[in-house]
């Protein structure tokens, strides 16, 4: 499973092996910013399951801070 993340921190992909073929699932935040990690002295990092749950739940994966969804509308 491969994680990436644009410049602006809004927009993750994850691609993945299902084994069937690759499958690629994409998530955007439209009023947030995700808590990517910065100043990596690696190009990777590997993340655990549950840091992965983290990210796409809006926590920092170093620091576990959430974000603020209280006035974030449905569409």
């Amino acid at each position: 499973m491969f994680v990436f993340c644009n410049k602006s921190r809004d927009k993750l992909k994850i691609l993945y092996w299902d084994n069937t073929g690759f499958a690629l699932w994409y998530k955007r935040l439209d009023k947030h910013k995700f808590k990517w990690p910065k100043n990596l002295c690696a190009n990777t990092l590997n993340l655990t399951e549950q840091q992965l749950h983290w990210l796409l739940s809006g926590y920092d994966v170093i620091g576990h801070q959430q974000i603020n969804i209280e006035n974030a509308s449905i569409i």
